[in-house]
């Protein structure tokens, strides 16, 4: 059985080099052939993988709204309605491994949603709300006076702050990992924290 730390398949290799060469140059910008030499195999043998750039873009901007939803609804049930603070700082921690580890993915979603077919472009924004209101409850519960819209706007205001790490600069002239971690961890909960008083 496959574990989180085996080596990833080809398919995952193709995917990540994807969207590393879409977040760099644009969906239009390349094509099937540098996709490949990325990974090693041919153009026309990813198409043995997927049936074109279409379908990678589709699998990449679905599968990252998927990921999230299931992260966050997973740290819900590890909770097992446990501290409500303590849960809204693992969803923050988990939002936070996604901003810093899936950067390119960030910059794709910015740039290349509309290019999804309608059905796929619905589907992710059909993800992107269940993770809204995953946090919206949270939220409420960690403050209770904080309206249904403004708890809404906050966590959607977080996401940007949080989903602003493209922007950052290169990853090497970032203040190390643990810090920016920190750091992000620190100004969402006191955006939250604002957004109550």
């Amino acid at each position: 059985m496959a574990t989180r730390t085996d080596a990833p398949t080809r398919r995952e290799q193709i995917l990540k080099e994807a969207a590393r060469l879409f977040a760099e140059r644009g969906f239009h910008g390349v094509g099937v052939d540098e996709i490949g030499a990325a990974v090693g195999i041919s153009g026309p043998g990813l198409y043995r993988h997927f049936p074109g750039k279409d379908a990678m873009l589709a699998e990449l901007l679905v599968g990252i709204s998927g990921r999230l939803l299931t992260g966050g609804k997973r740290r819900v049930a590890e909770s097992d309605g446990g501290d409500p603070e303590a849960l809204l700082d693992s969803l923050i921690e988990g939002h936070i491994d996604f901003a810093l580890d899936d950067r390119p993915l960030i910059t794709l979603h910015d740039r290349e949603l509309d290019r999804l077919r309608d059905s796929d472009r619905k589907l992710v924004r059909q993800l992107q709300r269940q993770y809204v209101e995953l946090w919206v409850e949270i939220l409420r519960e960690v403050y209770p006076a904080l309206a249904e819209p403004a708890a809404r706007s906050a966590v959607h205001s977080v996401f940007g702050l949080l989903n602003s790490t493209p922007h950052l600069g290169r990853p090497g002239s970032l203040p190390g990992r643990g810090a920016t971690a920190e750091l992000l961890h620190r100004m969402a909960r006191g955006a939250f924290a604002a957004a109550a008083a």
